[in-house]
């Protein structure tokens, strides 16, 4: 059974930075893409960063691109979000995802088979 335990969100000031992790048992790294997604309240969940298995191509959504970087340690199943320059709109509940679908559309129209519980984010202004 496939479970994703996510960690490493909080609150910060705009401009701050934060870093999130997310590990994974019975799954395996190389399988698929992983990636993080993010939900706020009353709207749909969304891509927010994808990674290949073994690194060679990642995707990212305009809103974090500069800002966001997503890494992945094969070694121990570990997948990481490193968010700097944090806005007040990057607010929201961050869930790590493995053996992701629909990369190729935008990233409010991806999806994935397994989510973690989420992680919540806050960013004041």
């Amino acid at each position: 059974q496939v479970r994703l335990v996510d960690s490493g969100g909080g609150s910060v000031q705009a401009g701050g930075s934060l870093r999130l992790s997310c590990t994974a048992s019975g799954y395996t790294y190389s399988r698929n893409f992983m990636g993080w997604f993010r939900q706020v309240p009353g709207k749909d969940r969304e891509g927010v960063a994808a990674i290949s298995p073994g690194g060679g191509s990642i995707l990212y959504a305009d809103s974090v691109k500069g800002r966001f970087t997503i890494s992945q340690d094969n070694a121990d199943n570990t997948l990481h979000l490193h968010m700097n320059s944090l806005k007040p709109e990057d607010t929201a509940i961050y869930y790590c995802a493995a053996d992701l679908r629909w990369l190729e559309l935008s990233p409010t129209q991806w999806a994935a088979h397994y989510f973690s519980q989420g992680t919540q984010v806050t960013v004041s202004s």
